[in-house]
């Protein structure tokens, strides 16, 4: 109990302070291959005569391609029912600037690089797409073999949907229609570790892979998939991470320097560059969202309506479930009785996008806040009481209807508000997140109120 309201020193922080730390990087074997790989040079193409034996004839290269694989495509959410669409090594197309066709191990850097060189493949370039409003244009190139945009949600929806209370009577009965388009961009991670992987077949015939993933559990399961690996072959060390933010939740690396282990018979490291990080490591995922809100003149939300399209890129890998926590959280810390949501998942030919602090919740927040600044400003309303009114309180309901029981939306603005020096009438000063009651609870937020004990 010594530590309850003392400082405690991080566990860490003297050997990052006096550089100790051991990262994956600093594992060293001796006879360790290096890796590099033969990427595609193009945005989008179907891709034939891949010929990889000048590099295989080299002395001491190792060669995978996806015919190395035992099951070529499988998705970190596979487990939980989200089909596999991305291939480890790509096979007869490729999807994006950078994708790994080929990967070699070789004695040295020099030589890996050597080695990639001597690949040769055909490429029959195609239309790219990069915009996800044009993805549902007639004329747009077609990306997926499902199509331009997910359709797997349950009942095989393509679309995220949400809808809650009657959006029409809302919109009939507003004073004024709100409207914006927020687009925040991609965001490149850009760790100061890049991705690092050491694999080392041992004696018994189990793998041990050193690797910066972010999510040791996921990684294991996927190259265990990959591999058609029990899990005991496996033991997975998941070292420091030198920065992830999201980043190192995909299993990039570990597969197919395990691959290249088995095929080797020797230990593998492959440490990206930074310019593979900026090329192909996984954003931030661009975002397009749509809101318009339906408003009284003294500052009541009656109704949102919203589209989001949010771009995967190539491949569906973590999307499906970053646009599901998008869209429960799409009314922001607010609570709006009458909404029409709609959200989709498009493929484009950028890199596949991923997690990045607060996946998918980030991005509408920005949307959300920005919006509520506007209509403020529409109706001339003090931007802080237009919040602290349609704020969350106990009792009200989640957009997918599930009782808030203990909502911090009002202490939060208020601490706000104070911090900046913003005055508040004592009307709204003394608000508290109690359940609603008075002039809080308006004719058009009983309905959707409930019951926070039974949640």
């Amino acid at each position: 109990m010594k530590a309850v309201g003392a400082r405690v020193p991080r566990y860490d922080g003297i050997a990052h302070a006096t550089g100790r730390t051991v990262f994956v990087d600093d594992v060293r074997i001796p006879g360790t291959l290096w890796v590099k790989a033969f990427r595609s040079p193009v945005h989008n193409a179907m891709m034939t005569n891949l010929d990889t034996s000048k590099a295989e004839a080299m002395k001491g290269v190792h060669v995978i391609t996806s015919e190395s694989v035992p099951l070529l495509e499988y998705g970190h959410l596979s487990a939980l029912g989200i089909p596999a669409d991305e291939p480890l090594l790509a096979k007869d197309e490729v999807r994006y600037l950078g994708q790994p066709i080929a990967v070699v191990a070789a004695p040295s850097e020099e030589a890996a690089m050597a080695a990639v060189a001597a690949i040769t493949a055909d490429f029959e370039e195609q239309p790219a797409l990069f915009d996800v409003r044009k993805a549902f244009d007639a004329d747009a190139p077609v990306i997926h073999d499902k199509g331009n945009w997910y359709t797997h949600f349950e009942d095989e929806m393509d679309r995220r949907q949400i809808r809650k209370g009657n959006i029409e009577e809302a919109f009939d009965r507003a004073d004024l229609i709100v409207q914006g388009v927020y687009r925040p961009a991609a965001i490149e991670h850009a760790p100061i570790e890049t991705q690092v992987c050491q694999v080392v077949p041992e004696a018994n015939g189990r793998l041990t892979i050193y690797s910066c993933t972010q999510a040791l559990y996921f990684s294991m399961g996927v190259v265990a998939a990959h591999l058609q690996l029990p899990l005991n072959k496996l033991k997975v060390v998941g070292g420091t991470v030198g920065g992830g933010f999201g980043g190192k939740v995909d299993t990039a690396t570990e597969t197919m320097c395990a691959l290249l282990a088995q095929k080797s018979g020797k230990p593998v490291k492959w440490r990206w560059t930074r310019e593979e990080e900026f090329l192909c490591s996984s954003t931030r995922a661009p975002w397009h969202m749509e809101v318009a809100d339906a408003v009284t003149k003294d500052g009541w939300i009656l109704g949102r309506k919203m589209l989001t399209l949010h771009d995967a890129g190539a491949y569906s890998r973590f999307s499906p479930y970053g646009l599901t926590k998008h869209s429960f959280h799409h009314t922001g810390a607010y609570s709006i009785p009458n909404l029409e949501f709609n959200g989709y998942v498009v493929y484009t030919n950028r890199t596949p996008t991923t997690a990045m602090r607060g996946f998918g919740v980030t991005s509408v927040s920005f949307a959300t806040e920005t919006h509520m600044s506007r209509i403020a400003l529409e109706l001339g309303i003090d931007p802080f009481e237009l919040r602290l009114k349609n704020a969350n309180r106990i009792g009200d309901t989640s957009p997918n209807q599930i009782p808030y029981t203990d909502p911090s939306t009002v202490p939060t603005i208020l601490a706000i508000a104070d911090a900046v020096g913003h005055d508040l009438t004592p009307e709204y000063a003394g608000m508290t997140p109690a359940p609603r009651s008075g002039d809080l609870l308006p004719e058009h937020l009983v309905g959707q109120l409930g019951n926070p004990e039974a949640h």
